[in-house]
């Protein structure tokens, strides 16, 4: 698009009381934000009243300033490669997935490898918007990976291991740059990519502009994505991260994958929205269970109530997503098989020697009880736990709870 077309949706977006709703509903009247502009008062009001057909023929005070920062975000060059581009409601390659979900964004934001994303508007050949979603990304191989902000470390080496095995099994993963479930998401994605651009490993949606991460201990996350992925935003370059906007972007991680899994989420994590969207919008929902004593496993099993798939490895997910042939795929198999050692079945499979490792069992588990299932003195015990939380078997949980972690 160029800067003209830009500047009329970012009219339109900024105009004080055309929500989206109202947006589509003149879109639809009048054609595009251009032709929109370019009808008398008398025709607008028809549509929306007569107060906000006054506002839509004055330019908002903020528009020069969002047109020029937006303009420059698309056009400067980046040292790692990375483009920028907006797709808007009206461009051909608008993901054509978003399109059959509640409210969908007017404008799209969009950052990340060459290979995915538009070009930019200051390339000499416009191709107009032969997009990232309408050819490298497919919703219908594509999985939300979501969950707790604060897993257990289990919950954590789940995300990461399922992720990957997903990603290498051609699949991308989709999630929300959060903290806890979401990065490890992202992150088991990313180990599954062969190389920078090589394939549109994960997808990030996040609540902010694109001209900031949050949260800012993601930076270096949010920089690998944008070589083998694409962070995408409906918000305004500039948006902050305010709270009403994560439970909305949720709808964006459901309607751009074929199916959410979630891996821990508690009964009032915003993960159960998503999971909720996904399942409104006819898509899939799985969920890993968990510890029954666990707080962090209590909104999975909320879901597996309801009638969401129980997983315990990604072939799970595989085989119900693309069939049982799924598994022949190069790869499949054996990612498959690394993230069912790390399922709640392989992990009671797994026999160990260590008494301390045999007392702690599957469940998180305080000192009085370990010290009763171990027979070992507190010195004892303590100095197994340390030794054991060092070499990454054993992971300390709030409350001085300790749990037994599967090594990848």
């Amino acid at each position: 698009m160029d800067r003209d077309e830009l500047g009329d949706w970012l009219r339109l977006t900024l105009t004080p009381g055309a929500g989206p709703a109202t947006a589509r509903k003149l879109l639809a009247a009048f054609g595009l934000p251009s032709q929109l502009f370019q009808q008398p008062r008398s025709a607008l009001a028809q549509v929306v009243g007569e107060s906000l057909a006054d506002r839509l023929l004055t330019h908002p005070p903020e528009l020069s300033d969002a047109l020029e920062r937006t303009w420059q975000w698309l056009c400067e060059p980046r040292e790692d490669g990375a483009r920028a581009a907006v797709l808007t409601l009206g461009d051909a390659g608008y993901p054509a997935a978003l399109l059959d979900i509640e409210d969908p964004p007017l404008m799209l934001y969009l950052l990340g490898a060459l290979d995915w994303v538009p070009n930019r508007p200051s390339t000499p050949v416009q191709q107009g918007n032969s997009a990232i979603f309408s050819g490298a990304f497919d919703a219908t191989r594509s999985v939300a990976v979501v969950g707790s902000r604060n897993p257990t470390p289990q919950g954590r080496a789940h995300a990461h291991d399922f992720s990957q095995a997903l990603a290498e099994a051609g699949l991308t993963i989709v999630s929300g740059l959060a903290l806890g479930i979401d990065a490890a998401a992202h992150q088991g994605a990313l180990a599954a990519a062969r190389g920078p651009g090589a394939r549109l490993a994960t997808v990030a949606v996040v609540g902010t502009g694109l001209d900031r991460v949050y949260p800012k201990s993601h930076l270096a996350l949010a920089r690998q994505i944008v070589q083998n992925g694409v962070m995408v935003s409906e918000y305004p370059l500039g948006t902050p991260p305010l709270a009403a906007n994560f439970p909305r972007r949720n709808r964006l991680i459901a309607g751009l994958s074929r199916g959410t899994l979630v891996v821990e989420a508690a009964l009032e994590s915003g993960s159960l929205i998503t999971a909720r969207l996904a399942a409104e919008q006819g898509k899939e929902v799985y969920a890993i269970p968990g510890s029954i004593h666990s707080p962090q496993a209590r909104g999975c099993h909320a879901l597996i109530r309801q009638g969401a798939k129980l997983v315990e490895s990604a072939q799970d997910v595989l085989e119900d997503l693309l069939g049982p042939s799924s598994g022949s795929a190069p790869g499949v198999a054996q990612s498959a098989e690394r993230s069912h050692s790390a399922s709640p079945v392989g992990m009671a499979e797994a026999a160990h020697p260590d008494p301390v490792l045999d007392a702690l069992g599957q469940d998180p588990v305080g000192l009085d009880a370990l010290l009763a299932r171990s027979g070992l003195d507190s010195a004892s015990l303590q100095a197994a736990l340390t030794m054991l939380e060092l070499d990454g078997s054993v992971a300390r949980l709030p409350g001085g709870l300790y749990q037994r972690v599967v090594r990848r």
